[in-house]
């Protein structure tokens, strides 16, 4: 990792009550970086990415975003530093038409720059532009997944947390989305840290990604490199094939 380090966490534990979900994690990400996290369900994923942004607080460790520490910092301050997140499940707000979602994400910059930001992803999702008035309830699964992530851009973020955007879509979709994200952050240098159940898409996107296994990363290395060992392999791409 040679560029300047935007995220980083140190030895952060997260508890649930009495359980612990993340045990010591250490993770970096730097500018301008595709970084994936891959692990079966329950193996703390999501608990990571809520954890980035501030609830579960982790209750050990150190969170670092761009030289400062955040890990004790509300949510809404969290995101007003330059994180969003397209959540697990997508969570757009279904009564809402598509372009109040869309200034649903832009509250965090209090709507400056709307007019050019919504055009901005507009270009991005074509979709999104057909639909502008539609209710979000209404559009199907995938074009539901581009709303999420077009939120998400609209606060102009340095950093994108993507928890599982490939979840419940169909191949062709997946394969869309995935050629987005990879496209934002080769025209826009856009950083993205992504969590996805769907080893084989993670691993040939990003550049380096790490497993975790019952709230502990096991293993690091870059998407191609995890992609050829074995034990990934068996665990994580359906036995190998």
């Amino acid at each position: 990792m040679t560029a300047k380090p935007l995220l980083t966490m140190r030895g952060v534990e997260t508890w649930y009550g009495s359980i612990l979900a993340l045990k010591g994690v250490d993770i970096d990400v730097a500018e301008g970086e595709i970084v994936a996290l891959i692990g079966a369900n329950g193996a703390g994923k999501s608990t990571l990415m809520m954890t980035l942004c501030g609830s579960p607080r982790a209750r050990r460790g150190a969170i670092v975003f761009d030289g400062r520490d955040i890990t004790n910092l509300p949510t809404h301050e969290i995101a007003r530093a330059g994180i969003a997140q397209s959540p697990e499940g997508r969570r757009i707000f279904a009564r809402m038409s598509v372009r109040e979602n869309l200034q649903m994400g832009a509250s965090v910059l209090r709507g400056a720059h709307f007019a050019r930001d919504i055009e901005r992803v507009f270009a991005i999702f074509p979709r999104l532009k057909e639909r502008a008035s539609q209710r979000g309830g209404t559009l199907s699964g995938g074009e539901q997944q581009m709303l999420a992530i077009a939120r998400a851009l609209m606060s102009r973020p340095r950093l994108l947390l993507l928890d599982e955007p490939s979840l419940g879509l169909a191949p062709l979709v997946v394969k869309l989305i995935f050629e987005t994200i990879r496209e934002l952050n080769k025209s826009e240098g856009l950083t993205v840290f992504l969590v996805e159940q769907n080893a084989f898409h993670a691993l040939k996107l990003a550049g380096r990604a790490y497993v975790l296994v019952n709230g502990a990363v096991t293993m690091t290395g870059t998407g191609r490199e995890l992609l050829a060992r074995p034990e990934v392999r068996a665990a994580y791409l359906e036995g190998g094939h």
